[in-house]
């Protein structure tokens, strides 16, 4: 099993998960593959050290874009709601939101397709809208994905969580805004934040667990938060952090020739 230590450099104090069993999932745009062989591993682990427990899997959200197979990721995400056997938190990104906002909004589309809306149209078999032929063809890419999207994506898509709290931890999908507190915090920065949160020395409220900004292929694990996107989309390695009591180890799927 390809399991990766923290960094020694940045140590964090493990806190506690109020006795459960938690793996929390990054960014995984599109990248079906890894998805499913991370989640082969997270099952194994879980088997190994799940002691009657059942495990909490929490996803910090950007399952979409970039990746060729948005769609398909989508269809594991509806097929793990289903699943008794653990408990399902599911995060939002800003590529959900931006994804959203095309919906209700096709005509202000630009700025989703130039940053990944592009793959997850085409993983529905939609052509992109052609800005020159103006505001209706963002509309006809909107109805076509409307018509092509299963109910179950776009309701999932639709009640994502934005902040979980467990424990010492608190998961979201792009950080928080420092100095204001966790049941405060303005849903922007908790999709879009980066360097006021990265660069704050913290502590913070809780242990921050989050996606949304990546340097390579290792987990940036601090002592007041824990970046868990590793860049699947480019590095191929999609990261779970695995969370118990005292207690914290990242696991990884994907080009493990790159993590030595």
């Amino acid at each position: 099993m390809a399991l990766a230590p923290p960094p020694s450099a940045a140590p964090v104090r493990p806190g506690s998960v109020d006795g459960g069993l938690v793996y929390a999932i990054g960014d995984v745009h599109g990248c079906y593959d890894q998805l499913c062989g991370l989640l082969g591993r997270v099952m194994e682990d879980i088997a190994g050290r799940g002691a009657g427990r059942r495990p909490i899997l929490i996803f910090c959200g950007d399952y979409i874009d970039r990746g060729p197979q948005s769609a398909e990721v989508l269809d594991a995400l509806c097929w793990l709601d289903r699943r008794a056997g653990f408990e399902l938190h599911l995060l939002k990104g800003n590529h959900e939101q931006a994804l959203l906002d095309f919906l209700e909004m096709p005509e202000d589309g630009e700025g989703w397709l130039e940053f990944g809306g592009v793959a997850t149209l085409a993983s529905y078999g939609v052509a992109p809208p052609a800005a020159d032929l103006g505001p209706q063809d963002f509309r006809r890419a909107r109805d076509e994905l409307l018509d092509r999207m299963p109910a179950g994506h776009l309701r999932l898509l639709q009640r994502l969580e934005l902040i979980v709290s467990l424990g010492d931890y608190a998961f979201v999908h792009a950080g928080i805004r420092p100095g204001i507190a966790l049941d405060r915090q303005d849903e922007d920065d908790l999709l879009w934040i980066r360097r006021d949160f990265l660069d704050a020395a913290g502590p913070h409220e809780k242990i921050i667990v989050h996606g949304h900004s990546w340097a390579d292929a290792r987990p940036d694990i601090g002592p007041h938060r824990i970046g868990i996107d590793t860049g699947a989309y480019q590095t191929g390695v999609l990261t779970a952090l695995r969370l118990e009591d005292g207690g914290i180890q990242a696991i990884q799927f994907g080009a493990e020739e790159r993590l030595s």
